[in-house]
């Protein structure tokens, strides 16, 4: 098994779900970043539980070289959409998609039906396109 995998079983066993796992470098500092999610929300709490009972598993089997941050969070309101699983958790709301050809899309999510999403653009116009047409995509919030 991976790490990930590993990582993913534990969060599950938590009545969790794994939404993401993401090593970035910021002001000098590596930071390993789990992103989790639930039907009821995550808490701070529930966060600084998840990283308890992570951080065993991680001191065993370290997931990047040297130092590193432990950083355990909800994916947040504004979040990538980079798998079909995470495009189908965010059905009906807004969506930003970068396609391959540059062209820009946003609005609705209105559904994902194989590899294909359905996106009510800012003309109203449904427009499906396949998943691997996407380079990026995120949801937003209009404040």
């Amino acid at each position: 098994m991976s790490l990930e995998s590993d990582i993913k079983n534990v969060i599950e066993s938590m009545d969790l779900s794994l939404y993401d796992i993401v090593t970035v470098s910021e002001g000098g500092d590596t930071i390993y970043r789990i992103l989790i999610n639930s039907t009821e929300g995550i808490s701070l709490d529930k966060c600084g539980e998840v990283t308890r009972v992570l951080n065993p598993l991680l001191d065993v089997t370290p997931p990047v070289k040297g130092d590193y941050r432990l950083e355990v969070s909800s994916p947040g309101i504004e979040r990538k959409l980079k798998t079909l699983k995470h495009f189908k958790a965010s059905i009906g709301e807004k969506v930003k998609v970068v396609l391959i050809t540059n062209e820009v899309l946003q609005g609705p999510l209105l559904k994902v039906e194989g590899n294909k999403i359905t996106i009510n653009d800012e003309h109203l116009n449904e427009q499906t396109i396949p998943f691997d047409e996407v380079i990026r995509a995120a949801t937003y919030f209009e404040w």
